[in-house]
């Protein structure tokens, strides 16, 4: 399912926007898309990876060795 969702842009992003999308046939809901889904799974990886570091500094995690974590794995 889809929603609309306003956004204001500064006047140069604006117009590069238009260009690019121009220029390669694409819509510019398709660059804004592309644009917000990349930035966003970036972000999510980046406080995934903050919140381990506090937990594992709030003694709450634990880390294991490549080696370790190798040695575990179901053999088949």
């Amino acid at each position: 399912m889809r929603s609309a969702a306003s956004l204001r842009l500064p006047e140069g992003l604006k117009s590069r926007l238009d260009k690019f999308a121009k220029r390669t046939g694409r819509s510019k809901t398709y660059y804004m898309v592309e644009a917000i889904s990349e930035k966003l799974e970036d972000m999510e990886d980046l406080y995934l990876a903050e919140e381990r570091t506090r937990a594992l500094k709030a003694g709450r995690s634990r880390t294991y060795t490549h080696a370790r974590c190798d040695s575990r794995k179901v053999r088949s």
